[in-house]
């Protein structure tokens, strides 16, 4: 039987972003093999299942839905096998107390950079003083772990570089049934979007986070003829919206979407657009992938190695905002033969597979 395992995260449904997608679909998966994987979360709007167990929460300030959860142990999960961590923070440190005091081996997954929270926290100088602290507050948190998860080998690399380990490399995984293409039609007309073939569309979605550098997509954008999709949000939108004012480019914010648009809005798009150097994996670019839809990102952080350059889309170098436009014009010229490549590819990016590696290093630290 597969071990219980106790995952403890700072952030939960209904908050949708990268972290908050794979501890739910590791569960589930984790569930169909026959284990246990409960959950310990900052307490939400979210109705629990059995086996989802919120605690006491405060709103976040600085980032509407994201809530500050208190370091508590759940009665409830004090007789698993293993903890989990997905988060340093909160309720990232009551797994830490538990697998203390009940000597159970901690796997600390790293799906974000603390320093990218410094963007929420200060700006200016500032930021760079609460990014380095943030560091240093993340080591000491990952050397207390069994064993450390990241999801790609870039990420991994990275951590080894600082002195972390051991690392294993355990891809986040995306539900390919989910993810797949679809007709975008109604989507396309419910955001009263030009048809296919009438303008390109090029778009992003996710948190729109200073450190993401999405400005540079608006720049790459403008004075072309694409328009461009905003998904999401985050403490940069209003920067952002400012710019466009100030821009020809067409650009439209639709907010959140739910997670059942996700499939439509990225097969309605012609090219997915990632300008974020901070990436450990970039889980919407595999999404995008997933559908059909070939991706553009800067080469820095994982997407090195997500964006198989000439393959599944193009890179571009770091702040060249002319480059990023010439590899969109690139992947919009030569989008139908990107597109079959990155259709291929959907098995090798399954959750089935990141499970069965998730597995082994639960294997390892038993």
């Amino acid at each position: 039987m597969p071990p219980d395992v106790a995952a403890f995260t700072d952030t939960y449904l209904p908050t949708v972003n990268g972290a908050t997608y794979t501890i739910r679909t590791w569960r589930e998966r984790w569930l169909g093999r026959g284990g246990r994987m409960d959950v310990v979360y900052p307490g939400s709007s979210h109705d629990p299942d059995t086996g989802e167990h919120p605690v006491r929460s405060l709103p976040f300030p600085f980032y509407e839905g994201f809530r500050l959860g208190a370091p508590t142990v759940p009665d409830a999960v004090r007789d698993i096998d293993i903890v989990h961590a997905h988060s340093p923070f909160g309720v990232g440190l009551a797994g830490l107390r538990l697998a203390r005091r009940t000597d159970r081996p901690l796997v600390a997954s790293y799906h974000t950079p603390a320093a990218e929270y410094a963007g929420y926290l200060a700006e200016g100088w500032l930021m760079n003083g609460v990014a380095r602290a943030g560091n240093a507050y993340e080591r000491w948190f990952l050397d207390r772990a069994d064993h450390v998860i990241a999801p790609s080998d870039t990420a991994k690399a990275d951590l080894e570089a600082r002195g972390v380990g051991p690392v294993s490399t355990v891809a986040n995984g995306i539900d390919v049934d989910r993810f797949a293409p679809t007709d975008a039609a109604a989507f396309r007309a419910r955001h009263d979007l030009p048809g296919r073939g009438e303008r390109p569309l090029v778009g992003y979605t996710g948190r729109h986070g200073f450190e993401k550098q999405l400005s540079d997509l608006v720049r790459a954008i403008d004075g072309t003829d694409a328009v461009l999709l905003f998904g999401g949000d985050g403490p940069a939108r209003k920067t952002l919206e400012e710019q466009v004012a100030g821009s020809d480019a067409d650009v439209r914010f639709l907010g959140f979407l739910d997670r059942e648009e996700l499939p439509a809005f990225y097969s309605a798009l012609d090219v997915f657009a990632f300008p974020s150097p901070v990436e450990t994996q970039g889980l919407v670019a595999l999404e995008a992938m997933a559908c059909g839809t070939p991706v553009v990102g800067v080469e820095a952080g994982a997407l090195v190695e997500t964006i198989d350059e000439d393959a599944t889309g193009y890179h571009y170098d770091p702040g060249d905002v002319a480059g990023f436009r010439a590899a969109l014009d690139r992947a919009l010229a030569e989008r139908d033969r990107l597109a079959e490549t990155c259709l291929s590819r959907r098995e090798s990016m399954g959750v089935e597979r990141a499970v069965d590696a998730l597995a082994a290093v639960y294997d390892a630290v038993l």
